[in-house]
């Protein structure tokens, strides 16, 4: 690796993550995303200053591997964004909780323990985990994936202090961010009722988010809620 600073962003293959990918790319960053499968349109178009490594963190040896393979092509890390995340409701069982537990906080947590010595010893760098708004409130449904989630919350908290001042550490609970193209009209509306300001907002509202804790040198240990006032209604 050359002297430019990476950021790594994990489960960034796609939607929100690869947005914020190529945002930071644009910002001058060599990104390092992790996703399960290759696009085919990156084969003929490449992802411009954007590094792409296959790994799977449902289980411990495919975290392992993407460890040791990070650490080979030891990058000086601006920053750890863990985005990698899987949307389960309760009824796919116990194997599926188990799955969540392992996308959610161990792969975040092996992760940040293992990757510290990458992280640029020159300046302040940040870890930042993407959590969701239903870790603070609870699910119904998706008591699995909340419960997952919440756990990102916590360990945010517990790197946050061991880490400073060297390692600013935040979370970023965002609610609707975008629709997927199957959702329906009805489900829409439904949705965008739950919150203040009723808006599909875009992906690039959680870019906004990640530069915000960038950029601040005074804060960590901190949730950025990101909902567009559904704590209101």
């Amino acid at each position: 690796m050359t002297g430019q600073q990476s950021i790594l962003i994990t489960g960034a293959g796609q939607r929100i993550g690869l947005h914020c990918a190529k945002r930071l790319a644009e910002d001058g960053y060599h990104v390092i995303i992790t996703c399960r499968h290759l696009r085919q349109e990156w084969l003929t178009e490449p992802l411009k200053g954007i590094e792409a490594i296959l790994a799977d963190f449902s289980t411990m040896s495919g975290i392992e591997q993407f460890i040791d393979t990070l650490r080979s092509r030891a990058p000086k890390l601006r920053a750890i964004i863990h985005n990698a995340s899987l949307w389960l409701d309760d009824d796919a069982g116990a194997d599926a909780f188990q799955t969540l537990f392992m996308l959610h906080m161990q792969a975040p947590m092996l992760i940040n323990n293992a990757c510290l010595e990458l992280l640029d010893p020159d300046r302040q760098t940040d870890i930042i985990h993407l959590t969701d708004y239903a870790a603070q409130q609870g699910s119904t449904h998706h008591m699995a994936y909340s419960a997952s989630k919440a756990g990102l919350e916590n360990l945010t908290l517990s790197f946050a202090k061991r880490l400073a001042p060297s390692v600013k550490v935040n979370s970023i609970a965002p609610a609707l961010i975008m629709f997927n193209p199957e959702d329906d009209q009805a489900y829409r509306e439904r949705t965008l009722n739950k919150s203040a300001l009723g808006i599909e907002p875009g992906p690039d509202v959680v870019y906004q988010s990640i530069r915000y804790l960038m950029d601040n040198c005074y804060i960590t240990g901190t949730s950025l809620t990101l909902n567009g006032g559904r704590h209101l209604k």
